[in-house]
């Protein structure tokens, strides 16, 4: 079969790095970049350590608003479409780029593929959830990550079509840290080009999403907590929010969180893995610290991955210092025996239903 797979984002990168791999042991896959991130620290640098092929198509489609970005998506991806005419579209997760591509692959009556299927909110105020719950209802199989996505498929009558085969990043996550190439480093160059030994003991921090930096009062009460631990914090800084996070490190006087350029995914795993906490807003690096078995809070209304909130091990928390600085304090207990995103080998199970349903 002819695979055309959409992806646009970081996280989207990751999955394909691991999915691919599989998929064209026995298929044809055209790859398409939309350029949703654009950034070489954001894009290039994950196709070249995580060994992705080479884009067939980098469409260059970033910036603007939601409305702007996806419908010059829309009309691009469809002109892919029409010059590969493939079996089925694959998408991932829930960016502009998975909602155009699937708006796209239905209006062909092309059969579309997503997986991460089935998560949920239960609020439209989040773009992403518009994104997931449209190419859900178009999608002709889901591929669901974990058990509360499939309880979420049934409620909304897609389960005939649904199937749960564990989570891609886990593959990902297994595949490279067990290759030997995402160690701990001994030493960490910062924002600013300087070079400083790694400390023992650290917390890891992102903090991207909207919600947290449109807002530079919610962005510095994240900032306050951390600058109150007794240890060093590293926050590699996504590039639109760069000018906004140097201002404040120089209002605050900010010794202890240290600024970081945006790290590829091998450097990022390493710094989550030998963590002593993680703080994110990323539904990506939360699910990193469950699997590496490190405490993480997350500074977001809403549990995006329940999965990891067994135990304690996740922890929800508002930009505000004090109730960070609470929720660091608690002490999660990780249930090794069981992991509820799967055995590694999501994708050869997302290949092989395929296979028997294409």
């Amino acid at each position: 079969m002819k695979i055309v797979t959409v992806v646009g984002a970081r996280p989207q990168f990751i999955k394909a790095a691991a999915m691919s791999r599989v998929l064209r042991r026995g298929h044809t896959e055209i790859l398409v970049h939309t350029g949703q991130h654009y950034d070489p620290m954001m894009s290039d640098v994950f196709f070249q350590e995580l060994s992705i092929p080479k884009p067939d198509y980098n469409l260059g489609i970033a910036g603007g608003t939601h409305a702007e970005m996806t419908a010059r998506m829309l009309t691009a991806v469809d002109e892919v479409l029409v010059r590969e005419t493939p079996d089925a579209v694959l998408v991932y997760g829930d960016t502009n780029s998975t909602l155009a591509a699937a708006l796209a692959a239905v209006k062909r009556h092309i059969p579309i593929l997503h997986v991460e299927a089935g998560n949920r909110l239960h609020t439209l105020l989040n773009p992403e959830e518009v994104n997931r719950v449209l190419t859900d209802h178009m999608a002709s199989m889901l591929f669901a990550c974990v058990p509360s996505a499939m309880d979420e498929l049934r409620k909304e009558n897609l389960i005939d079509h649904a199937w749960l085969v564990g989570d891609p990043m886990f593959d990902a996550f297994q595949f490279y840290r067990g290759s030997g190439k995402a160690e701990k480093p001994t030493e960490i160059i910062t924002l600013d080009g300087e070079t400083e030994p790694m400390p023992d003991r650290y917390c890891y921090l992102t903090c991207h999403r909207e919600e947290n930096t449109k807002d530079e009062q919610s962005l510095w009460q994240v900032l306050k907590a951390m600058e109150q631990l007794d240890m060093n914090t590293y926050y590699p800084v996504h590039p639109r929010n760069r000018e906004t996070v140097i201002r404040l490190r120089e209002q605050m006087k900010l010794q202890k969180v240290k600024l970081l350029p945006p790290l590829g995914y091998l450097q990022s795993i390493a710094m989550v893995s030998h963590a002593e906490q993680v703080v994110t807003d990323s539904g990506g690096v939360q699910r990193e610290a469950y699997f590496a078995q490190v405490p993480c809070v997350t500074i977001f209304d809403y549990a995006a991955w329940p999965e990891t909130m067994r135990g304690g091990c996740n922890r929800l928390a508002r930009p505000d210092t004090q109730d960070i600085a609470d929720k660091l304090m608690e002490r999660p207990v990780f249930d090794q025996a069981d992991n509820p995103f799967g055995d590694g080998h999501a994708c050869e199970k997302i290949v092989g239903i395929m296979d028997r349903e294409l």
